[in-house]
């Protein structure tokens, strides 16, 4: 579920919504989302100052404070 919550916003926010990737990695307590988006919408994904990545990681924590784990979000570019 709070996965596909960060597709949906990743995929609203960039040009070329094809190329959202979104991986789950469980450690220990937390789960990591790893956001992969194409390079040329790395700005807008993380915005001015870091603004909007702020913004995701707050929405997808808000979501996660259901199942009392913590989720972390890493935004990375497509190798």
């Amino acid at each position: 579920m709070i996965q596909d919550l960060l597709d949906v916003v990743a995929k609203a926010l960039v040009n070329n919504p094809a190329a959202v990737e979104v991986n789950k990695v469980e450690r220990d307590s937390s789960v990591v989302l790893e956001l992969k988006v194409a390079p040329e919408d790395m700005g807008k994904v993380i915005g001015k100052q870091g603004r909007i990545a702020r913004a995701i990681r707050t929405v997808i924590r808000a979501a996660a404070a259901k199942d009392s784990r913590r989720v972390m979000v890493e935004i990375v570019e497509h190798s």
